[in-house]
């Protein structure tokens, strides 16, 4: 053997998969390298910049109740082409090609579980179903979960991400907006609390309706949320907007919500304020120490 020469290395170095994906992205806000390994155990989030990507419906769920607690309900609930509605393509082959993308029969997941050992309701809206646009599917579950509440006596949180109304329901879809904001005044008739939590992107039909009633709304950070985008709203204004309109900060500094929580934080968070509303018993003192070290105090009035 000569002085310089070196035998074959007997485990094989793979740079990349089969697909040719190495698994490392490039973020799209502060541009560095991360990889997917990183950004799934740090609940989508860049580990370097802590930019919000976004979560599946049930991602969320797993994020926000606890182990094995959540009862999923009405879930066979599908949408149907009532108006036989065709555009670039028809109605029927966006939702089955929805259906398949997502694994989920429309844009929202409801149920009942715990959080932190309180009980509540909890819905959540997936951007991976026709942009979490809501037609009748969602509208109808989200009221059923609120008739839910009423009867069961329960505290509601649903987590919103939305382009708005479904364009390919029509009437039909601008009619959920109606029919969840009256289910919600009846909530609160009720005296029960109802949590509203808006992700990014948040707009249209679903901003104007049940994810502004919360009586306690909160964002994650840098979450469009607005009626109209920043793009529509120049075109209109003919000036460009001020910086961070429209974005889950500037809507806490002028009022529209109550708190910006961090992903990691909002359990504890979502459990702190349970605990207050429905004077259940939880470890406050730990999830106090918990939310001094994470973020700053949240005004909430109600």
């Amino acid at each position: 053997m000569g002085l310089f020469s070196r035998s074959k290395p007997k485990i094989k170095v793979t740079t990349t998969k089969k697909d040719s994906f190495s698994g490392w992205l490039k973020c799209t806000h502060c541009n560095e390298l991360i990889h997917t390994n990183e950004l799934e155990a740090n609940k989508n989030c860049c580990p370097k910049c802590d930019y919000h990507y976004r979560l599946s419906a049930d991602e969320r769920v797993k994020s926000i109740a606890d182990p094995d607690s959540f009862e999923e309900l009405f879930a066979s609930l599908e949408s149907v082409d009532t108006l036989a509605f065709v555009d670039t393509e028809s109605y029927k082959t966006r939702l089955e090609s929805a259906k398949q993308k997502s694994g989920r029969s429309d844009a929202v997941i409801v149920g009942h579980c715990t959080i932190q050992s309180i009980p509540c309701a909890l819905g959540v809206m997936d951007f991976n179903f026709m942009g979490g646009s809501m037609g009748s599917v969602v509208g109808e579950k989200l009221t059923r979960l609120i008739e839910s509440c009423l009867t069961n006596h329960l505290p509601l949180i649903i987590i919103s991400t939305s382009g708005g109304a479904r364009m390919q329901e029509s009437t039909l879809s601008l009619m959920q907006m109606a029919k969840t904001s009256a289910a919600l005044a009846r909530l609160g008739q009720a005296s029960l609390p109802f949590i509203s939590v808006l992700t990014n992107p948040t707009t249209g039909g679903v901003t104007a309706s049940f994810a502004s009633l919360g009586d306690i709304i909160l964002a994650e950070p840098n979450a469009l949320i607005c009626f109209a985008g920043p793009r529509v709203i120049e075109q209109i204004l003919g000036k460009p907007l001020p910086p961070g309109a429209q974005q889950s900060e500037f809507l806490l500094e002028h009022g529209m919500i109550d708190g910006v929580v961090k992903r990691h934080d909002l359990k504890d968070t979502l459990a702190r304020i349970l605990s207050f509303v429905t004077h259940n018993n939880i470890d406050a003192a730990r999830v106090d120490r918990a939310l001094a070290r994470r973020i700053d105090t949240i005004g909430v009035t109600k």
